[in-house]
């Protein structure tokens, strides 16, 4: 790597943190991130590590890793949004690291660079930095328990084995044991494709699955404490519930087939090829010929230094195509592998003019569409402040210049000018376009109305479960109550009840009474309408939120 790329990769990496990192603070916009800090609040009012609750009723649906690591983060530094996001953004952290080390282990510092700056620049990487779920926790897991898998191929070594069955189980206690797909499917794939099938069989991968289950014993005992101990309790509908098995089987397979009580439409085999192209912007179109171009070298037999990278993110990618339950988000977590194969295409002196003229076009369309977009959306937005914008233009539209200027006086020229693109474009959604729908959002005015107007000893409820991002910002516990039997149903005395628009409606509809203590305008979707970002048509997107009492 010469002195000027390694000066801008700093510089670009720099302000990538800057990007990922400037909406800390940003209260939430969407309803599970205030479901999750919600959960973790909950294990401090109950003073209750292994059980986890929402609006005080017992909870199954994630494993409690997350909620540990928030409740440590709101015990230490107190309950706001940042404790919240501060846990997930370590990991963020560490998943880049592990990118690094694991890309410079295997093609050297400038590759390992690359990845580093294609993970940070990706832009639901950026997106799932501000809007926080699981998706940083695991990306550094899964990347971690990789790369020491990998020292561990090479060479036995107690600490290489206990750091991957370790990661391996805080993998696990994240998301479930599917994610052992991608980490033994990448040791599987890189033994299979290496020629080296029989190291299978060898004693240490043994050891691995039992010391990750062992690691993996504390959510085992919480689920066991919370729900097999009390077959009783009433889960999804249903009684005898067995906590262990909807984590080993239904939480899993239940999603894969979209058979589970939480469910979605039916998915398409199609769906992440195409969501990728957002998702991993600017650096799909990379991806796929990176893809292309390895798997046709393995094909030929061409030796590759490494198969961990394809195989584990293939073979997840796969499994989420064919699953029937699928969101966006839920790719991030093989954005490292997917990195580390892109960075190789990136970096590699291809002699093919087909070949570069394909690469230059995959980033091209990235570097000129982003701009226009970002142009085009200040134009509609038309946000409370310009500042933002104008600093975007300030900080970035000088270095895409010096680039172009630079011509063939840095190899990675059109590299960089596409992280540029990206970071111009994503300082400007955090800065511009997520403070104006914050500014919709009528569930955090109403927690702050309720906080600074409502004396603590008045009872508070959501009439409905989806109203967590209020749940958090509510700086008492929050009850969840019946909106059928609104009136019929003992409540304290002055409760004060949450409502969003719909369930105003059909309370009215039910003809149940209730007085309305305070209304506050609201933007109830979670995906971002046309309607909305255009400021001449933004009203006709918006509705109301209500603090109601009875009668």
């Amino acid at each position: 790597m010469n002195q000027k790329n390694r000066q801008f990769y700093l510089l670009l990496f720099i302000l990538a943190l800057v990007v990922n990192f400037c909406t800390i603070n940003f209260l939430f916009f969407t309803d599970d991130p205030g479901l999750y800090a919600s959960i973790a609040k909950q294990l401090i009012y109950k003073h209750d590590f292994f059980q986890l609750y929402s609006y005080g009723a017992d909870w199954l649906d994630k494993p409690h890793l997350p909620f540990w690591l928030v409740m440590i983060s709101f015990r230490t530094f107190g309950i706001y949004t940042w404790t919240y996001k501060l846990p997930a953004i370590i990991c963020f952290l560490l998943s880049l690291l592990y990118t690094w080390l694991f890309a410079r282990k295997y093609y050297g510092a400038e590759v390992a660079a690359m990845a580093v700056l294609i993970v940070s620049t990706s832009l639901h990487v950026m997106m799932s930095n501000t809007d926080i779920r699981a998706e940083p926790y695991l990306m550094a897991f899964i990347t971690g328990a990789i790369y020491h898998i990998s020292n561990l191929e090479r060479r036995s070594s107690g600490t290489q084995l206990v750091l991957a069955a370790l990661l391996t189980a805080l993998a696990v206690m994240t998301k479930g044991v599917f994610v052992m797909i991608a980490i033994y499917g990448a040791l599987g794939g890189h033994l299979l494709l290496a020629g080296k099938l029989k190291e299978v069989f060898r004693f240490k991968w043994v050891l691995l699955v039992i010391l990750t289950v062992i690691f993996s014993a504390p959510e085992l005992y919480s689920l066991y404490i919370q729900f097999d101990l009390h077959p009783e309790k009433v889960v999804f509908g249903h009684q005898h519930v067995s906590g262990i098995k909807w984590f080993l089987w239904d939480s899993q397979f239940g999603r894969f087939t979209n058979s589970g009580p939480i469910s979605r439409k039916t998915g398409s085999i199609f769906y992440f090829l195409h969501t990728l192209l957002w998702a991993f912007g600017p650096w799909c179109l990379l991806f796929y010929f990176s893809v292309y171009k390895i798997v046709s070298d393995i094909i030929k037999r061409k030796h590759q230094r490494e198969y961990y990278a394809i195989s584990g993110g293939l073979i997840l990618l796969a499994l989420f195509s064919l699953s029937g339950f699928q969101l966006p988000f839920y790719t991030n977590i093989i954005f490292p592998l997917f990195a580390i194969c892109t960075a190789r295409i990136c970096h590699e002196q291809l002699t093919s003019s087909t070949e570069r003229t394909i690469r230059s076009v995959a980033q091209w369309i990235y570097v000129i569409a982003l701009p226009i977009v970002v142009i085009l959306l200040n134009y509609f937005l038309k946000p409370a402040h310009y500042w933002p914008f104008i600093i975007d233009i300030i900080v970035f539209v000088p270095i895409a210049i010096y680039l172009l200027k630079s011509g063939k006086q840095m190899s990675s020229q059109l590299f960089l000018l596409n992280c540029v693109a990206m970071l111009f474009a994503c300082f400007y959604v955090n800065t511009e376009f997520y403070p104006t729908i914050i500014r919709y959002k009528g569930e955090p005015k109403a927690a702050r109305y309720v906080n600074q107007q409502v004396p603590q000893t008045t009872a508070v409820y959501s009439v409905k479960s989806l109203n967590n991002v209020f749940q958090f910002y509510c700086d008492r516990p929050v009850g969840l109550f019946n909106m059928e039997q609104f009136n019929a149903t003992p409540s304290p005395a002055g409760a004060l009840f949450y409502a969003d628009q719909e369930s105003v409606d059909q309370l009215r509809s039910l003809h149940q009474q209730f007085v309305v203590v305070k209304e506050f305008c609201n933007y109830p979707e979670e995906n971002i309408l046309p309607a909305f970002i255009n400021e001449s048509t933004r009203a006709s997107t918006l509705s109301k939120v209500y603090l109601i009492k009875k009668p």
